[in-house]
C-alpha cells in the first residue's frame, strides 16, 4: 500500500509570488513526494479563523506557505481594518491552526516586508534589528510577524523588499508602461533599498520548504530576510529597467529620467528612506548563492520580451 502523499498548502496563490511559486514547483525536489495545493483569496479568506480551520483540517498540510497579503501601501492608511485583518489576524489564524496540530506536524513559512523598519539605518538591517514601521501597512505586517511567532515559535518569517515579476502590477511593469507612453519621467532618488524578483524569492522559499520537510528538519526557526542584493534608489532601478528594456527591444527608445526627492512626490504613506536588509541568515542556513539584482531583472525582462513576441 502506497504511502499517502504529503501536502503543502500555498495561501495567496493569486498574487505575483503565488503564481511564481506554482510555476517553480514542478522543478522542486519536493514535487515527486509532495503535492502543492494553491489557494486564492476567493478559495480561502485567512482573516476568517473558522474558514482556516475548516479548510486546513480537511487538507492536513505538512507545510503552510503564507504568501497572502494586503499590499496596497497607500490605501492601507485609510483601510487599516482590512490591512490588519489580512496581514495580522489572518497570519495569526494560520499560525494558531498549525500550532494546534500534534507533534509539530505542520510547519509554516510566512512572507513579510522591509516596511517593518523606519529607514533610519545606514547599513543593512540585521534580522534582529529593532522594528518601527512608519505606516499602517508596515505596522500590520509587523503585527502579523509577532502573532505568528507568539503562537508558533517554530515558524519561519521571511522578509523581502521591492518585489517584482512578470505577473500582476509592480514597479518594473509600471515603469515599462510609462516609459512607452511618455517622453520624460521623474523618479524618487532618496529611498534606498534592494529589488527582489519573485523567482529568486520563490527559489529561497522552496529551499526552505525542502529543509523543513526533510528528515532532519534542518532549518532554524525565526526571522530571515531575502532580496537580490543591491543598495540602490528607485531612480537607479528605473535607469537599469530602461537600459535593459531598450537593449532587448522591449522599448523602442530611451526617454529622459529625472531624479527627484520624496518630498516632490508626496504619498499618503511614508516609506523608509533606507531599507536594505542583511541576507546573512538565509545564506548561512541554505547556502544560497549570491544573486545579482541586475541579472534577476534581466530574466524578467527576457520573459516580458518573449511575451511581447520580441
Amino acid at each position: 500500500m502506497s504511502k499517502p502523499q504529503r501536502r503543502v498548502v500555498l495561501v495567496g496563490a493569486g498574487g505575483q509570488l503565488g503564481k511564481t511559486l506554482q510555476a517553480l514547483w514542478p522543478h522542486s525536489h519536493l514535487n515527486s513526494s509532495t503535492r502543492l495545493i494553491a489557494l486564492t483569496r476567493e478559495q480561502l479568506d485567512i482573516s476568517d479563523a473558522r474558514a482556516v480551520a475548516t479548510v486546513m483540517n480537511e487538507l492536513c498540510p505538512a507545510l503552510l506557505i503564507n504568501a497572502a497579503a494586503y499590499t496596497a501601501v497607500d490605501a492601507a492608511e485609510t483601510d487599516a481594518d482590512t490591512a490588519f485583518a489580512i496581514n495580522a489576524t489572518g497570519a495569526g489564524n494560520l499560525a494558531r491552526w498549525a500550532a494546534g496540530q500534534a507533534a509539530d506536524t505542520t510547519r509554516l513559512i510566512h512572507v513579510s516586508t522591509d516596511f517593518v523598519f523606519d529607514g533610519s539605518a545606514s547599513e543593512p538591517y540585521a534580522e534582529d534589528a529593532a522594528c518601527a514601521p512608519l505606516g499602517v501597512y508596515g505596522a500590520s505586517k509587523l503585527a502579523g510577524e509577532r502573532e505568528i511567532l507568539e503562537a508558533m515559535p517554530s515558524a519561519c518569517v521571511l522578509r523581502t523588499s521591492w518585489l517584482y515579476s512578470e505577473h500582476g502590477g509592480n514597479f518594473v511593469k509600471t515603469m515599462l508602461r510609462l516609459m512607452a507612453e511618455r517622453d520624460e519621467l521623474s523618479i524618487v532618488n532618496d529611498q534606498i533599498g534592494a529589488p527582489t524578483s519573485t523567482r529568486s524569492l520563490g527559489a529561497v522559499i522552496l529551499a526552505m520548504a525542502e529543509a523543513l520537510l526533510g528528515s532532519g528538519h534542518s532549518l532554524p526557526a525565526g526571522v530571515f530576510q531575502w532580496s537580490d542584493g543591491g543598495d540602490i534608489s528607485w531612480y537607479d532601478f528605473a535607469e537599469e529597467i530602461q537600459r535593459q528594456a531598450v537593449n532587448s527591444g522591449l522599448l523602442s527608445r530611451a526617454i529622459t529620467l529625472r531624479p527627484i526627492p520624496s518630498s516632490a512626490y508626496p504619498t499618503p504613506a511614508r516609506r523608509p528612506a533606507y531599507s536594505v536588509m542583511s541576507r546573512q541568515r538565509v545564506q548561512e542556513a541554505l547556502a544560497c548563492p549570491q544573486t545579482s539584482w541586475q541579472a534577476e531583472l534581466a530574466d524578467v525582462i527576457a520573459v516580458l520580451s518573449k511575451e511581447a513576441g520580441i
